[in-house]
């Protein structure tokens, strides 16, 4: 009975974040359609703050990006793109380096958010435990996600930043949820980005993995979700721990007055 009410309390409130205009979070600009990764996809088009709107063309999300092809290659380099924000740790990043255009400024920030799991034993694992675990620390918020604000801040304005994970899932929806509450986006469209992974990421061989090693299939397909919950705990924890989201962005992120104007000049239209 308690489960039937919890899946239909995610049902509505991910339908919540879908309804208040499906057609921006999946508008027809977002997605990049790229051979050797899918989750990539433009953060523009959010309605934002004082009635404007996060460019086009200047900020995107993506899973791991390790084998691009060379068509893929030469898509990113359309997109002008600048600097490229890894959010992998190094054992990640040893199994499946970056395949980026050359001249890319390329930047690891691990900052140990990838030792997360409470159980290493995949058939065991408690798949809330761990992401309630993950999605409730702050202490590698800082070291990670400071830095890709300070790339955003220098960025040329010709040219566009990728941050990215290995799912482009959680590491990087919390980049997201981050970027787009310093922009003014409101909390129901950044948890409709999230979710929206569920629709451009496609993870089958991941999946297919994961239950090779072990994991019970539903444990693997509901962990391997973008389950709004979650997101929503990340913005709780925040709020607890400093008082708000704009405390923390001002405080920790050291988002001052000047910065945010900044940043809102050159993210917004």
């Amino acid at each position: 009975m308690k489960k039937s009410i919890l899946i239909f309390v995610l049902l509505i409130s991910t339908l919540a974040c879908f309804s208040q205009d499906s057609s921006v979070v999946f508008h027809p600009k977002r997605a990049v359609i790229l051979e050797g990764t899918s989750n990539f996809r433009d953060l523009g088009g959010y309605p934002a703050a004082n009635g404007k709107m996060v460019k086009w063309g200047k900020i995107y999300r993506s899973a791991d990006v390790s084998k691009l092809t060379e068509n893929d290659l030469l898509t990113i380099t359309n997109l002008a793109l600048g600097t490229v924000c890894d959010l992998r740790g190094p054992d990640e990043l040893s199994k499946s380096p970056d395949k980026l255009p050359k001249g890319v400024n390329y930047i690891n920030l691990p900052a140990g958010s990838e030792n997360v799991q409470v159980n290493t034993n995949y058939a065991t694992m408690n798949r809330d435990s761990m992401m309630q675990s993950f999605y409730s620390r702050t202490d590698h918020l800082v070291a990670k996600y400071k830095p890709m604000f300070e790339e955003l801040l220098k960025l040329p304005s010709e040219k566009s930043l990728m941050f990215h994970c290995t799912a482009g899932k959680d590491r990087t929806g919390m980049g997201a949820a981050l970027i787009l509450s310093a922009l003014g986006v409101s909390k129901n469209y950044i948890i409709a980005d999230y979710a929206a992974t569920n629709t451009y990421w496609k993870n089958g061989k991941m999946i297919e993995t994961l239950e090779k090693s072990g994991m019970p299939k539903e444990s693997v397909k509901a962990m391997m979700a973008a389950d709004p919950t979650y997101i929503n705990l990340f913005f709780n924890t925040i709020d607890q721990k400093y008082g708000s989201m704009d405390s923390f962005l001002k405080n920790e992120i050291k988002l001052d007055k000047k910065k945010m104007k900044a940043l809102r000049k050159l993210y917004l239209m």
